[in-house]
Order: structure tokens, then sequence, then C-alpha cells
């Protein structure tokens, strides 16, 4: 194992910028390393912690364990079935760098991912999507590190069972798989994705000769318009989940607020996806701030460390955004970010 550090500040590690300690933290920057890390902790009996760009957690309190920062890198490519190229990313990679690697070898389906924080590693866990694209539809298989055993394992898209900003990672197997790498099958020049509304009309001068790093481009300019950067403003990106609503509950939904804007939802025919932002803000808390916590006031879905919040402040206010939005339309917010740890009696 690296260097064991002990009650190390964790606020240059998590996006969110909040200062907690880890009782001990360490760097895995090779397979060797990050199983040594895993061994110490089991030994002591410590719970673990694994990080990547910290880019999508809300850290409640300190950590009273082991911090593993995940830093395995490497990109491979293969030739793959149906003249696509399998791209293999080291859990460690910036995602956004990796993005911006595979445009660069004419490998396309990506695009529509820039500018997300976090790591590679991170993707499958999360299944991040963004302007009409989840990572799953891209991934071929995810390499693990299975924590109790030792092993290592190949799991197949199948076997990842991804949901909206869901996986299995999330579910059954939270906290017993570490991701080592993600392998991707892309194509060369791909059609892109034009699916996502806004970015049609941010790319409709193109015509028909749009390209993926049109595509790329006009991500990263719509994302820096409407979020802001973590290096300058804390925040940990999305903070709610859209909620998917049955047709009933939308049909009663959209009666009382015909404004209320939605999309189809993958699943049970008639379900439909609405912006958590356009609750939030109808409930009146885009730019409001609670303690040195607020709400952007340039989207209503993100959460921002704007005077050195503290944890609680970032509960709080993401808590009473809940309690009201739940009041006002009857409809209840999931976190997207992980609390770490996890509330102990529901959130509403």
């Amino acid at each position: 194992m690296s260097m064991l550090a002990e009650h190390i500040d964790l606020q240059a590690y998590n996006s969110f910028g909040l200062a907690v300690n880890a009782r001990y933290f360490t760097r895995a920057q090779t397979l060797q390393e990050l199983q040594e890390a895993v061994a110490f902790a089991r030994a002591n009996s410590l719970p673990m912690l694994l990080l990547g760009g910290g880019s999508n957690v809300l850290l409640r309190a300190d950590f009273p364990g082991l911090v593993i920062l995940m830093a395995l890198r490497g990109i491979t490519e293969a030739q793959g079935p149906a003249g696509t190229v399998l791209v293999s990313a080291a859990g460690g990679e910036p995602w956004h760098e990796f993005v911006q690697h595979c445009l660069a070898r004419g490998l396309c389906g990506l695009e529509n991912l820039a500018l997300i924080p976090g790591c590679v590693g991170a993707a499958p866990m999360q299944n991040i999507g963004a302007y009409g694209v989840e990572v799953k539809d891209f991934i071929s298989d995810v390499k693990v590190l299975d924590i109790g055993s030792g092993a290592i394992e190949t799991m197949s898209n199948a076997q990842c069972a991804f949901g909206y900003r869901d996986s299995v990672f999330k579910g059954a197997l939270r906290g017993q798989k570490i991701v080592l790498s993600v392998t991707f099958a892309l194509a060369r020049g791909a059609a892109p994705n034009l699916s996502y509304g806004a970015l049609a009309d941010a790319l409709s001068d193109k015509g028909a000769a749009v390209s993926a790093q049109d595509v790329f481009d006009a991500v990263c300019a719509i994302r820096r318009e409407k979020l802001p950067d973590p290096k300058v403003l804390g925040n940990a990106g999305s903070f709610f989940k859209n909620p998917v609503l049955c047709a009933q509950d939308f049909a009663r939904l959209q009666q009382a607020h015909p404004a209320l804007p939605s999309f189809a939802a993958p699943g049970a025919a008639g379900e439909r996806k609405v912006p958590a932002a356009w609750l939030i803000e109808q409930a009146g808390w885009k730019g409001r701030q609670h303690g040195g916590a607020a709400v952007y006031e340039k989207q209503a879905l993100v959460i921002v460390n704007r005077d050195h919040a503290t944890a609680e402040d970032v509960v709080s206010l993401a808590m009473a955004i809940m309690a009201s939005v739940q009041a006002r339309f009857g409809v209840r917010l999931e976190p997207e970010v992980q609390w770490i740890p996890a509330l102990e009696t529901p959130l509403v």
C-alpha cells in the first residue's frame, strides 16, 4: 500500500468543498496498492470509502474508516464486434478527459456526456446521463474487485442492472465491489444524438452536417452557462433526480399545473419524467440560501457551497426543498447525490 495518512482533511477531495476528516487516507495508483488498502481496512474492521473526483457525494460527517483515493489510470483499445472499438479505461481516469480522448480518436457516442465531473469508475455506478444519452448505452462490461473474496471479476452490461441514475452497485452489490475499469463499445463516425431539445436547438444552424465535435462543443457551452464550476463554487452537480411519474399521477399534476414540462420515460407505458428543477423553482427555492448553502441562481437543481457551508447547511437546505416540493406538488424528490453516511430514517 502507498503511504497511509491519518486524520486527513477531505475538503480538497469532495467537490462540495466541505471540511470533513478521514481517520485514514491512502491513494491507490496500482491494483496492488488498492488490494493492500482493502486488506488493511478488512484486517482492522474499518469501513471503506472510495473517492474518485468526489463529485457525487455529500460527506455529512468525519469518516471513521479508510478513504481510498482511486488513482488507477490507463486506456486501451481493441477491435469489437460489428465494427465497434472496445475502449477500456481505468477507474481513476478523469471522465471529461476520457471523453476528449475518445473524440480525438474519432470514437463517437460519449460526446453528449462531456464536462461531467468525476472519474470513469463512477460512471457505471451512477449510470451517468445528460442531453439524451445514458452511459449504459455504451458500456460493454465492467471489471471489478470483489471486496469479500479479493477476486477480480468481469460483469456484463446486463449484470450491472442499469436504471435511471442507478445500477446494481448502488443496490444489491452496494459496498461489495470496486470498479477497476470500464469497457465501452464505440463507433467511428456514428450519427450524433440530438434527441435532447436544447441541444438540437443549439445546433439547428448546422443542419445535417452536425459532427460529434459540434455536439461536444455545444454540450460544454450549455453546461458552462447553466452549471457552476466546482473549482470556483463548490457543488455536486445535479442534486436531485428528475421524478418519474406514472400516467395517473402525471395527469393529476398536469391538470393542476398545465405549464408542467415533461418528457417520456423508459419503463411502463405512460410514465413521464418531470424536471426536478422546475418543481424546485416553482416552489420558490431558486437562489435562496440557508447558512452557507444555497440553490444556484441559474439552475435550481444545483445546491452550492456559497459561503463556507457545513454539511449540516447542505442537508438542512436539501430536506427543506424536498418537504416543500412534496407539500406543494405531492411529488417526492430523491437525491441523486450519495449521502455519506446515509440517513437512518427516510428523507421524506
